[in-house]
């Protein structure tokens, strides 16, 4: 990557540059473990803006058997960095592990970012003080594991009586709940007779829930083997409702109402996420059961699917006041109360939601017949040559480039958002701007969407390639917009990024797919190396892009879905009958793939009017999706 220098440092960055490769060699001698060799490469680099890594690296090695002195000396260290406050972190765990908790007090006050592991050495760093009763139980009622310095405390709290056999048994549902076998294991020891299970019984049912039922044998008086019996019939409802339902008819006599109402709640939930008719009417057979976040969000999106209006707004209102809180809610709960003829009170959520800058705020500005538009925000923010310049020079900023430059994003963005943590929105918008000069596009964006009064959407929505775009845009005669939209969303214009899955470049796209398009482009002379490359990553995207909305029907809702998720599951998640846009984004079984269609949309819709195109809502741009009736697509990859 090509990058532009704005800064002028006592040694230039070229300098830094030709240094860069024995960075790396020292960066893989700690990860080998070997330290000789990492002190020596270290030597050398001491004027280099990533020697705090290497002091990092060279302490992180051996932190154990490390004496306080040159600990504290790097925590001490008067660098603006992430590293210290993760090696404060790193350090207090050693210091807990070895019970030195005078030394821990010390260092403890300073930590910024905590978590599990160091909140529970700290409550044990004052044994003659009571535990904080909250706290405990925030860590202990959670389907997940928690760290093994949080052993000793749980163990205190339980011989002091701030947690209790009933705190037991509520974990212990909490965990099958959420498929934590080994916790819910290691949870059944401290359940009393009329609770506890064999771990044999616990494993069975994970591992072959069908056959566990066809065998099991309920006791009326043990709660904990009615409980590993819905637990089982919770991953079968996963396959398929009707398998749980076949197995659940005739064991229904063993269990409780409270119970029968549990399953019920499990059903409706399970059945809502496969887009299940009959998901309603399972939600209404749990009755009274107090229902999970995630039971009450499905709730209303079985609602939505079949335009149950009074049901949507019985579930958001059954709601918490956080969650309720969340736009999604607040959206469906007024287009809820508008469709009932309650259109004062829908217009009390509507006109706060539609200020903001997301993808139902947008949606809200339709309902009070006005359009988002950029230009009625304040002109772009310019910052001056002394702003960038005096950015250009921290420390922070440096290590951020040269990171980028070698390719550590994990740990430049790590270190970018360090940097702009106390930022104000001027400050912001500078470091925006410096991003992209430096074409640091993704951090660009991620300084620019932080503002709070000042916004710059240019910087926000920025549109780098454009040029190079051009050609394979109107080659598949596909929406600019469009296209920017999904690129901004995928890789956020970072030429070099890689999913964890494979995917590459641009616009994302997997080496399978990769191929096919080379197939059916002719591409004789592709190779797998070449995805990552600009242009043959652009003509590839580009033309899988125009196979999915050919796909979908010309849809470019249903088309983003089919290029996060594939083009089979785009078409599965469509209604019986033709569904509203929005409906069916929000329907989408998948979370990632339902996040990813909003933002694409939202994302499209602001491009657009950067682009100059004719003024449309976002409402009107999500369309119809046709029900499964029509059906006449052409067969293409399942990923891209």
């Amino acid at each position: 990557m090509k990058f532009i220098l704005l800064f002028l440092a006592s040694v230039s960055l070229s300098a830094f540059a030709d240094q860069d490769a024995d960075f790396l060699a020292a960066r893989d001698a700690y990860r080998a473990g070997n330290q000789a060799k990492l002190a020596q490469l270290a030597k050398p680099l001491k004027n280099h803006p990533l020697e705090i890594y290497l002091s990092y690296y060279q302490l992180k090695l051996n932190l154990d058997a490390t004496p306080a002195e040159p600990v504290l000396a790097f925590l001490a260290r008067p660098e603006d960095s992430p590293l210290i406050d993760a090696m404060r972190s790193e350090w207090l765990k050693v210091l807990g592990r070895q019970h030195r908790w005078e030394l821990f007090n010390l260092v403890y006050p300073r930590l910024l970012n905590e978590d599990a592991a160091v909140s529970c050495y700290a409550m044990q760093a004052h044994p003659d003080h009571a535990l904080p009763t909250a706290e405990v139980q925030a860590l202990w009622l959670t389907g997940k594991s928690q760290p093994d310095s949080c052993g000793d405390v749980f163990n205190a709290a339980f011989a002091s009586g701030i947690l209790t056999e009933s705190d037991a048994w509520q974990r212990f549902r909490l965990s099958l709940e959420a498929g934590n076998v080994s916790l819910a294991r290691d949870i059944n020891e401290r359940l009393g007779e009329a609770h506890q299970v064999t771990p044999d019984q616990i494993s069975r049912a994970a591992n072959d829930a069908d056959r566990y039922l066809s065998k099991a044998h309920l006791d009326k008086e043990n709660e904990g083997e009615r409980m590993v019996a819905l637990f089982a019939l919770q991953r079968l409802a996963k396959q398929s409702p009707d398998l749980a339902l076949a197995k659940w008819k005739p064991l229904a006599a063993f269990f409780t109402v409270p119970e029968l109402q549990y399953f019920y709640a499990t059903l409706g939930y399970e059945a809502a996420r496969q887009q299940d008719p009959r998901a309603m009417q399972w939600y209404k057979l749990a009755g009274a059961q107090a229902l999970s976040d995630a039971q009450l969000a499905w709730r209303t999106r079985a609602a939505l699917r079949q335009l149950d209006w009074a049901e949507v707004l019985r579930s958001v209102q059954a709601m918490g006041a956080e969650q309720r809180l969340d736009p999604a809610w607040r959206y469906w709960q007024a287009r809820a109360l508008q469709t009932m003829g309650k259109p004062n009170e829908a217009m009390k959520l509507f006109a706060p939601l539609s200020d903001e800058f997301n993808f139902y705020g947008q949606l809200a500005n339709a309902e009070l017949s006005g359009v988002p538009s950029l230009t009625a925000i304040k002109p772009r923010f310019e910052p001056s040559k002394s702003e960038l310049d005096s950015l250009a020079k921290s420390i922070g900023a440096q290590r951020t480039l040269a990171l980028y430059r070698l390719d550590m994003r994990v740990d430049a963005r790590l270190e970018w958002i360090w940097l702009l943590r106390n930022f104000n929105d001027q400050e912001l918008l500078t470091a925006s701007e410096f991003a992209k000069r430096n074409e640091m596009f993704d951090r660009a964006i991620g300084a620019a969407e932080k503002t709070v009064f000042t916004h710059d959407f240019s910087l926000r929505y920025m549109a780098p390639y454009r040029d190079a775009l051009k050609e394979h845009i109107v080659e598949n005669g596909l929406e600019e917009a469009w296209v920017f939209g999904l690129m901004r969303q995928e890789s956020r214009f970072a030429t070099s990024a890689r999913s964890p899955v494979g995917a590459a470049g641009l616009m994302q796209i997997m080496p399978s797919t990769a191929r096919w398009v080379a197939k059916q482009l002719g591409l004789k002379s592709y190779r797998d190396h070449l995805i990552a490359q600009l242009d043959t990553n652009l003509k590839l995207g580009t033309f899988y892009m125009k196979n999915v909305l050919n796909s979908a029907g010309a849809s470019p809702v249903m088309a983003t879905a089919a290029y996060n998720a594939g083009p089979g599951r785009a078409r599965k998640w469509r209604g019986e009958q033709d569904l509203e846009g929005a409906i069916y984004a929000e329907t989408i079984p998948f979370d990632e793939t339902r996040d990813y269609v909003k933002k694409v949309m939202s994302n499209t819709h602001y491009y657009a009017k950067q682009f100059g195109a004719p003024t449309r809502s976002l409402k009107d741009r999500m369309g119809v999706i046709a029900g499964k009736t029509v059906e006449n697509q052409r067969a293409i990859p399942d990923e891209k």
